[in-house]
């Protein structure tokens, strides 16, 4: 039988194995669009004529205090790029260096080291700019802005809350609670404090009557969303913003930018993901092998987690998933491992809303694809970790390929995923 050489990131390496070719459904990649020419000359292009609303320079005016929202170094945005031409351009209106801030959204990650924040501004503006971690539990830098109309507490970063304008950055991505990265979900979860970040993620489920998760808490959907819905009401309680978001290609190349509106240049993002991530596909497949994208979708399980939601769709139930995720970071919150002393999904659900926890909703999500279908987990995490989580350890990504020929037999039907982070894929005719 014929063998075929497939290579996948893994963090900062690239592994290497081979699959029998006959039962190979498909590589699944988004559509191949190449990154411009000019960037620079793309991103003037935009700030001078946005996806919606009125020009850069026309926001913004001599003495204004600006905040930059950036994202931290688990999303790479093409920050680096960007940064210099958005302040120059600030400099050029009249906006001197010493009234621009720069906060990373930081959401309840970690605080950052300082070459972290290095490497995603840049040597230049690290040099410039003061940039600040929000820290979502430091009362003293939070302000109270209201409540939604879903009770949603807002309290933002005092930074952001305090400034003339916001300028928003990031970039769109698919994500599974909020629908698609990027736009306002740099603000909530991003520079909002812990409760709010709390009351947002409690969207996640459906009223206690029912029960379960909402339906439309999901990846790629934003109409009917709560997650969606509050992010945007909590946007609109700030001054103006005016949002900077990239499209990145699976190898980190800005390919779109949308620019404006936070609200109407966002969802154009949104179509455009779609239109050119979201590939279509006529069947499921017994075996789905996917790899993250490599550091920084990789750098914790949290993180890696979004990939696995993702290739799920094109995988049979009771199927078998491979992941490569290093997890370098481990899984991403001291507390995440707790949650999986509840190994029934009832009594985690029941547990979720006595206490909940950010992190235990995303440990139920994990729980849950973990028992529809079988997960055999790559990474530098503990084989005892990953046990506990309802998963299956491997050491090489050879010993993930026998585990799941075992579970399968003979030659199942296998999608490769190079960069899980990045593609959503769908089977036609699903809703």
């Amino acid at each position: 039988m014929k063998e075929r050489v497939i290579t996948l990131k893994y963090g900062k390496k690239d592994l290497s194995f081979k699959i029998p070719s006959d039962n190979l459904l498909g590589i699944v990649t988004p559509k191949e669009i190449h990154p411009p020419i000019d960037t620079f000359g793309l991103i003037e292009s935009v700030l001078n004529t946005p996806t919606s609303g009125p020009p850069f320079d026309e926001m913004f005016r001599k003495g204004d205090r600006i905040t930059i929202v950036v994202s931290d170094i688990t999303r790479y945005t093409g920050s680096e790029i960007y940064l210099p031409v958005l302040i120059d351009r600030l400099n050029r209106i009249g906006v001197a260096d010493k009234d621009i801030a720069i906060v990373f959204a930081l959401g309840i990650h970690r605080q950052q080291l300082p070459q972290e924040h290095r490497m995603i501004v840049g040597d230049e503006v690290y040099k410039r700019i003061k940039v600040y971690d929000h820290n979502a539990f430091d009362s003293k830098n939070l302000v109270p802005l209201g409540k939604t109309d879903r009770g949603t507490r807002v309290e933002v970063n005092r930074l952001v809350a305090e400034a003339d304008r916001v300028i928003l950055t990031g970039t769109i991505g698919f994500h599974y609670l909020a629908g698609f990265g990027g736009g306002r979900k740099s603000i909530l979860p991003g520079v909002a404090s812990f409760d709010s970040c709390l009351d947002l993620h409690l969207m996640a489920l459906n009223p206690p009557e029912v029960g379960g998760k909402h339906p439309m808490v999901k990846t790629g959907a934003l109409t009917g969303n709560p997650f969606h819905h509050v992010m945007v009401q909590t946007c609109g309680m700030l001054c103006p913003i005016f949002l900077f978001n990239t499209i990145l290609s699976p190898t980190k190349e800005i390919i779109e930018i949308v620019a404006g509106d936070y609200l109407s240049a966002h969802r154009q993002g949104c179509d455009f993901l779609l239109r050119n991530f979201s590939p279509e596909f006529n069947g499921k497949a017994d075996l789905v092998i996917v790899s993250c994208g490599g550091f920084p979708k990789d750098i914790n399980f949290i993180q890696a987690h979004k990939s696995i939601d993702y290739a799920i769709n094109i995988l049979k139930d009771n199927g078998v998933m491979i992941v490569l995720a290093e997890c370098s970071d481990g899984l991403g919150n001291p507390t995440f491992l707790d949650w999986f002393k509840y190994d029934d999904l009832m009594d985690f659900e029941g547990a979720l809303r006595g206490n909940f926890e950010i992190n235990g909703q995303t440990a139920y999500s994990t729980l849950i694809k973990a028992k529809k279908v079988k997960i055999i987990l790559l990474s530098d995490l503990a084989g005892k970790d990953v046990k506990r989580m309802s998963m299956i350890p491997a050491d090489s990504i050879d010993q993930g390929v026998s585990i799941a020929h075992e579970i399968l037999g003979g030659y199942p039907s296998t999608y490769i995923i190079p960069d899980g982070g990045s593609v959503f894929p769908r089977v036609r005719g699903a809703a």
